[in-house]
């Protein structure tokens, strides 16, 4: 990880270095997404289409309301519901990194953006497929607001925070999946994939926000500081809440939704399992210095 010590021409070549391994391995290990996935016609309905540990009823008094055949049913929207979140944030991710490409203070990777874009691109579609063949739809929820600040330098480090936080939320979600042998072998196929894929992006992603944090840290006062860390803080608590999407309980047949939900949010045992899916993003924002703690509003 690069250092606000280390001096910039250091730290841009360790940068370039860093960013051709990664050029590199996109190309050597580049797959067809489109002859890659061999998409069978149903997915079983009687077994988890999801970790149950990944689940948002796990570790509840709650969990003990549902019946196995519930649980599976609530576990087939679950996946999907995660799958539809991928195809809205990286959706999102391609606007914000599409605008920078090939502009100034972005011409180290913009070659590596070109791969990124690409996969990226590729992962959204097989997301989408996913969800349109086994679940007829797509999920879409609230948004938060977009990033605009008035220094440009401040919105590319959010902006790139943010693309690194949901890949690591993500991934979280994708190393399990891929190695839970109780799962259909799609599901973990699709979620190896991702992964395998992510593991660059979130390398990358690691190396390009210490860059934009240790040029734009010195000139920062310490309210603008603490403003950054809280907008990015808020964002890791709503990304964390989109897992529990009132749409996949009604989907499942459950009734009151909403309430559900409510009732799910106010379980004490979920904030472990929360925290666990964001202990790796919130190490490095701590130990980069954009994070002064690893306190989390909620969570």
């Amino acid at each position: 990880m690069l250092s606000t010590t280390t001096p910039r021409p250091e730290r841009e070549q360790r940068f370039v270095e860093i960013l051709q391994r990664l050029v590199d391995k996109s190309v050597d290990e580049y797959y067809n997404p489109y002859r890659e996935f061999d998409w069978p016609e149903t997915l079983p309905s009687e077994m988890m289409w999801m970790s149950d540990d990944l689940t948002s009823t796990y570790g509840t008094e709650i969990v003990n309301e549902l019946t196995e055949a519930q649980r599976q049913q609530l576990s087939r929207w679950e996946s999907i519901n995660f799958y539809s979140l991928n195809v809205e944030g990286i959706r999102e991710l391609l606007v914000e990194v599409v605008r920078r490409i090939h502009t100034r203070g972005f011409e180290i990777p913009s070659d590596f953006f070109h791969h990124f874009v690409g996969e990226e691109n590729e992962h959204m579609w097989f997301f989408a497929e996913f969800c349109l063949r086994y679940g007829g739809k797509i999920y879409s929820g609230p948004k938060l607001n977009s990033i605009a600040h008035e220094d440009p330098r401040v919105e590319n480090l959010l902006v790139f925070c943010r693309v690194l936080l949901f890949e690591e939320i993500v991934d979280h979600y994708n190393m399990r999946m891929a190695g839970d042998t109780s799962l259909h072998e799609t599901i973990r196929q699709v979620n190896r994939v991702h992964h395998e894929d992510e593991s660059r992006h979130i390398a990358f992603g690691r190396e390009l926000v210490s860059l934009l944090h240790a040029d734009l840290v010195g000139d920062l006062t310490p309210g603008q500081r603490e403003e950054i860390e809280q907008y990015l803080k808020r964002y890791i608590a709503f990304s964390l809440r989109a897992f529990y999407n009132p749409q996949i309980y009604r989907d499942a047949g459950i009734p009151d939704p909403l309430g559900f939900r409510e009732r799910l949010l106010a379980e004490p045992s979920r904030r472990d399992a929360e925290r666990r899916a964001v202990r790796k993003p919130l190490a490095f924002m701590c130990k980069t210095g954009i994070f002064a703690d690893d306190v989390l509003p909620g969570i």
